[in-house]
């Protein structure tokens, strides 16, 4: 799913704007929705309790990501180079592991002048993420962990990628945002999987192909 951008005539020249709100031509937004699960073999309780500890689990499984921590519950992370067009960029965000309600953990983005301020002249991102524990009746103890993810990226193409059809360029980054998420969210899920397993003494479950 594609989302345009519009922006109110007054504020085409401010240059502290973000992205999402500039009427440049060159600034194209890419959105889509994701979802899955990992397969947890615990109660939800031993679950929580796992990911309650962030600051544990989560530099351990986003490597070889680069990782900074950002406050008591933030981070920010360096995802490696992607690129499309001979165009490349090596996208950081900043993301915060909000604490759980009621069985539901949120992840949110800082914003970029928290950490990095020139990054929103290039890009801009927007990521809210939900995960729901759903403790299942089997005869062995099982937890699903459901994730959403709603992401949309707002990039300043450089002025000569204009030149080819706006359905290709759309088209073509719609693709390497659902390539990234699908990389990285596999081997995230993964390594999360293989992570508690371990440190609690349990055997992981077999890898499953991503559900997108």
């Amino acid at each position: 799913m594609t989302s345009s951008v519009t922006t109110p005539f007054a504020e085409v020249d401010s240059p502290d704007l973000p992205l999402r709100r500039s009427s440049d031509s060159r600034v194209r937004c890419y959105s889509s929705h994701f979802a899955d699960l990992m397969e947890m073999r615990a109660p939800a309780r031993s679950v929580a309790a796992y990911l309650d500890r962030h600051d544990g689990w989560f530099r351990r499984c986003a490597a070889p990501m680069q990782v900074q921590s950002l406050g008591a519950n933030g981070y920010v992370l360096t995802l490696g180079r992607f690129g499309n067009f001979g165009f490349e960029v090596e996208p950081t965000i900043g993301l915060e592991l909000l604490p759980q309600s009621q069985g539901v953990y949120r992840i949110s983005t800082v914003p970029p002048e928290q950490f990095q301020p020139g990054l929103r002249d290039l890009y801009d991102v927007e990521f809210n993420a939900a995960l729901r524990l759903e403790e299942q009746n089997a005869e062995e103890p099982c937890t699903e962990v459901r994730w959403e993810l709603d992401l949309s990226v707002w990039i300043k193409l450089p002025a000569v990628i204009g030149l080819l059809p706006e359905s290709l360029v759309q088209s073509s980054g719609d693709h390497l945002l659902r390539q990234i998420v699908r990389q990285i969210s596999r081997r995230l899920t993964w390594k999360v999987q293989e992570d508690f397993h371990a440190t609690h003494g349990l055997e992981c479950p077999p890898r499953r192909r991503a559900q997108f």
